[in-house]
């Protein structure tokens, strides 16, 4: 069976030089779950009104729900598989998961009008969420992550990013929507630091400077560019990632912002198992001996047809 799919929440925006990521939750009470339904029927008018004034600014907005969020606001069917985020791993070597009802991707090249949205949608949202992690991100030279690899490098365009990111006639009721995985990294720079050229080389996979992916001579099993290639019956399986570098030099913080997209929860979490278990078990990612995972949730992005159908829900 095949059906005509819902216009998808902005997925396909390019990656911007700014963006601000809140996740929170849905305070207790049935005035703060209905004051948060009302919400949804609002965001895009928001978008719309904020963007309007920065026309050039690529200003957009993604809202997802978390599995507990979903079953507590919205009748009806659920995702199909939506579900709580899955941990990852052993005891100092964690993918935690961390309380989220509600995640907000707002994306735009000037931090200001991140900025005024975010403030415009949370102002709407008054005494009925609680912000439990608010990062702002930026574009760190040509693409790269705080520890100076570019990222995001084999994200799929076009089609294929369609194909890899959107639900389809699987889940025909919520057609149109996503998955989306976040997780804040925060990175020992100072130990990654004293590490040579080529040693991060064959802890990432990848060349530093041109960013050429290493021979398979040459890269390590536990590196990060071949744990987190996720292939099934043969073919690889594409998830579009959004990273963003954040951090405080002042108070020596240096991290990632991961937010991955696919189609099912299924190829993230798999990214997951091969970094944090390991690939055989124990052959674990290499980046983690200088990254650590302080944040982890699931989050279903409705189409952006549902999201505003939800306000009635």
């Amino acid at each position: 069976m095949t059906i005509d799919i819902p216009e998808p929440q902005a997925l396909g925006t390019p990656i911007t030089h700014s963006a601000i990521f809140i996740v929170a939750n849905v305070n207790p009470g049935s005035e703060a779950a209905e004051k948060v339904k009302g919400w949804c029927g609002d965001i895009a008018g928001l978008v719309r009104s904020v963007g309007k004034r920065v026309p050039s600014g690529n200003l957009s907005c993604i809202c997802g729900f978390s599995s507990g969020a979903w079953d507590r606001l919205f009748d009806g069917p659920r995702p199909a598989a939506l579900h709580d985020f899955r941990e990852f791993g052993v005891e100092g070597r964690l993918a935690v998961s961390t309380p989220g009802d509600l995640l907000l991707h707002i994306r735009a090249e000037q931090m200001d009008l991140c900025f005024e949205l975010a403030t415009q949608l949370m102002s709407a949202l008054d005494g009925a969420v609680t912000v439990t992690d608010e990062v702002q991100g930026f574009r760190y030279f040509d693409m790269r992550s705080i520890i100076g690899f570019v990222d995001g490098t084999e994200n799929p365009v076009g089609r294929k990013a369609v194909d890899f990111t959107i639900v389809g006639d699987e889940d025909p009721s919520f057609s149109g929507g996503s998955y989306v995985l976040v997780q804040k990294y925060l990175h020992n720079m100072t130990a990654w630091n004293q590490l040579s050229v080529e040693a991060q080389e064959k802890v990432i996979g990848r060349t530093k400077l041109s960013d050429i992916e290493l021979d398979d001579e040459a890269k390590p099993s536990n590196s990060h560019s071949a744990l987190t290639t996720i292939t099934k019956d043969g073919e690889e399986v594409k998830i579009l990632r959004d990273n963003m570098p954040f951090g405080r030099p002042g108070a020596g913080e240096f991290g990632t912002y991961f937010i991955g997209y696919a189609r099912s929860p299924e190829p993230l979490e798999q990214m997951l198992e091969n970094m944090f278990v390991g690939k055989p078990p124990g052959n674990y990612d290499r980046l983690l001996d200088f990254s650590t995972a302080v944040t982890g949730t699931l989050f279903f992005v409705p189409s952006a047809d549902l999201l505003d159908e939800l306000a009635e829900r």
